[in-house]
């Protein structure tokens, strides 16, 4: 923030100027007398305001002009810097007799493109003018000096715009960079129509295309500053060529700051902050800091008549550009903590959350493994959490009720074991047993005998018209009473059904249905088709569809019966004989039951051998409940391999292995115990070393 001295106004001046002040063309001429630039540009603006205004009797009268300001409003102009240019054209202005029969002004805005902001015909007046410059917004783009020219030169001085004939046209260029095009070719066009060129270069302005666009002689019509705040020691010789002497340039004035004219005489002024001493030239600037009259919290940094705040180092200033606060580092930390950051004086340091400890790198954070590093005492397992623990138990054992010691659990006494017959305990686990007789499914918890063998087995059932509606509720009933011979479950045989007649339709895939009410449902479910007899179609789509593990056929590594049952009633309209014989090369058991006008050689290509047990026929549906179909076969007699006379002759053998194999689980499982427990003792004992 910066606060100016309230006491430079119109008033001081007066009181140090005296009452008696001429009110005279004004001329200003500053020296830098190491005033910074900001003071520079604040003291044209204090001067602009606190000088007495000239009187139209005073002003220029050299005569009649039309005056066009060309000003650079490229990026590299900043905001405080075009300030400076809108105060130096209201000064010249202000030295200037404007009016329509006088001197008309316009101003034309360049960089990449040209704006013209008012025309020489727009204002008739001063204050009109100075509105409308105070108005200007940068373009703040490039730098098309040229293209800037050729504007002007084509329209700014054209009748339309107000241009007189017989009336001087002079253009005043400022700028503060090199064009980004050519100018020289441009420029010399206008001159020769009779424009009169100044060229004002500020900073950065190239001297070569300043001498290349302005008119001779150089030395009247080429200026270069070296910043904006200097820009107005252009007006004295922009004045000079349009109006008479100055003494505070024709005189060694002595002013150390600023020289104001008066007719035949002149007065010294100082810039805003600064003081003028008893003799009435040089100036002595007012510290602010050193007279106490701030409000600064920490640090004041002063300046001629101002001062502005600052603070220590780890505090920034507030937005009151008054107070401060201590610098939030922790924003600057860029995620170098990977839990939390915490802002101290003049830095940060990183923490971690609970449950985790800081790294020697002072950023990462590691979890505090209790359990690691032996610091629990759990009987048998340790369970860890950042910074903490929870005991738990090995299979078979449950947690006390002081959470650390464990007791064995009988496994049998819980209701869950699922031993259809029996359940024997082991140390941390149990198995099942059946009945002589019995032999222990795969699921390891029911029994059976061979008459309840597992198998997939899928139906393909012929939904042909000449079945009649009548007759295909008969099918149905023959299909159910397939399935009620079944162990359907999920470990068990699972059943899959197929439609087909002039195409085929999946009623519900081998993985569809565990129990044998959910599959009867679904058969009295099942719409009838109706329409031709394509057998080969449906053997296909069994073959290809119906046993792919996709649609819940098991794979052929567990030695599973794949069972095959077609149900038909009459000749087929396709070719059977390839995919009947690809089915039982793939290993599929197929069973032909055939009713009424069912072509025996068909039945017969289709069914397994020895065809009289899968090959069945009957005279009329009706007749269909006689048909004695016993799908339920032990898997290596329906895989053809073996005869077995006595089904269940090796179920002794088959329990014996699996109580064997059980066996050797759980003292597998109670040896890792035993050495998990044993890596945990080494693991105290080194931490007490």
């Amino acid at each position: 923030m910066k606060n100016e001295s309230n006491g430079y106004n119109r008033s001081t001046l007066e009181h140090t100027l005296g009452k008696d002040t001429h009110e005279s063309a004004v001329t200003v001429t500053m020296r830098r007398a190491g005033a910074s630039v900001a003071m520079a540009l604040l003291g044209m603006a204090a001067v602009a305001i606190a000088w007495p205004k000239a009187g139209s009797e005073h002003r220029c009268q050299s005569g009649p002009a039309d005056l066009v300001f060309l000003i650079d409003g490229s990026r590299s102009v900043r905001p405080h810097e075009f300030e400076s240019v809108r105060k130096f054209m209201i000064d010249i202005l202000d030295t200037l007799d404007i009016g329509l029969n006088g001197t008309r002004v316009g101003v034309v805005q360049y960089s990449s493109q040209v704006r013209n902001e008012f025309s020489l015909n727009s204002y008739d007046s001063m204050s009109g003018m100075v509105d409308a410059i105070r108005r200007v917004v940068p373009l703040a783009q490039g730098t098309m000096t040229g293209l800037a020219i050729r504007y002007v030169m084509d329209n700014a001085f054209s009748p339309p715009q107000g241009d007189r004939p017989r009336v001087p046209n002079v253009v005043v260029i400022v700028t503060d960079g090199r064009p980004q095009d050519r100018v020289a070719e441009v420029a010399a066009e206008a001159r020769q129509k009779g424009i009169e060129i100044f060229a004002v270069g500020v900073a950065r302005a190239d001297m070569a295309s300043l001498r290349a666009m302005a008119s001779p002689p150089f030395k009247d019509h080429v200026f270069l500053v070296e910043t904006f705040d200097l820009i107005h020691q252009f007006g004295l010789q922009f004045q000079d060529k349009l109006c008479g002497p100055d003494l505070c340039i024709e005189s060694p004035h002595g002013c150390q700051h600023i020289c104001q004219s008066a007719t035949g005489s002149f007065h010294c002024l100082c810039l805003p902050g600064y003081t003028l001493h008893d003799d009435s030239k040089s100036c002595t600037a007012i510290d602010f800091c050193a007279e106490g009259k701030h409000d600064c919290e920490q640090i004041c940094v002063s300046s001629p008549g101002a001062f502005t705040c600052d603070c220590e180092q780890g505090f920034t200033l507030e937005q009151d550009n008054k107070t401060c606060s201590m610098l939030d580092f922790c924003s600057f930390a860029n995620g170098t903590c990977e839990h939390e950051c915490v802002s101290v004086l003049n830095g940060f340091r990183c923490r971690c959350k609970d449950g985790y400890r800081l790294m020697d790198d002072g950023a990462a954070c590691q979890a505090i493994d209790l359990c690691d590093e032996a610091k629990d005492d759990c009987a048998q397992i340790c369970v860890s959490s950042p910074g903490a623990f929870t005991c738990d138990c090995e299979p078979g054992f449950t947690l006390n009720a002081d959470k650390r010691t464990c007791a064995q659990l009988d496994m049998c006494d819980l209701p869950d074991h699922g031993c259809e017959h029996r359940c024997v305990t082991t140390p941390g686990s149990y198995y099942c047993l059946c009945p002589d007789g019995q032999l222990l499914q795969e699921d390891g918890k029911s029994c059976g005998t061979c008459k309840s063998a597992i198998m997939d087995l899928v139906l393909l059932i012929d939904g042909s018209k000449s079945v009649r509606p009548h007759n295909f509720e008969l099918v149905k009933k023959f299909v159910n009473k397939v399935v009620d011979t079944l162990d359907v479950s999920e470990h068990g045989t699972r059943v899959g059904l197929v439609q087909y007649s002039s195409r085929v339709k999946t009623e519900f895939t081998l993985d569809r249905f565990h129990s044998v009410d959910d599959i009867k449902a679904a058969v009295n479910k099942m719409p009838y088709m109706e329409k031709g007899t394509m057998t080969g179609l449906a053997l296909q789509h069994m073959l290809e569809s119906s046993f792919s593990e996709t649609e819940g056929a098991r794979a052929p590594a567990l030695n599973i019966p794949r069972i095959g049952l077609v149900f038909t009633d009459g000749r087929s309209q396709d070719d059977i004989s390839d995919f009947a014989k690809k089915a039982k090369q793939a290993g599929i058991i197929m069973y032909a039951v055939g009713v009424g006008k069912a072509l025996e050689e068909e039945l017969r290509e289709i069914a397994s051998e020895p065809l009289e047990k899968h090959f069945f026929y009957a005279s009329d549906f009706n007749a269909i409940s006689t048909i004695a179909l016993n799908l339920n076969v032990c898997p290596e007699e329906s895989q053809g391999e073996i005869e077995v006379k006595d089904p269940c002759a090796c179920e002794n053998l088959v329990e014996f292995q699996q109580a064997t194999v059980s066996n050797l689980e759980r003292v597998t499982h109670s040896l890792a115990a035993v050495s998990a427990r044993l890596e945990k003792l080494e693991r105290r004992l080194f931490n007490r070393k």
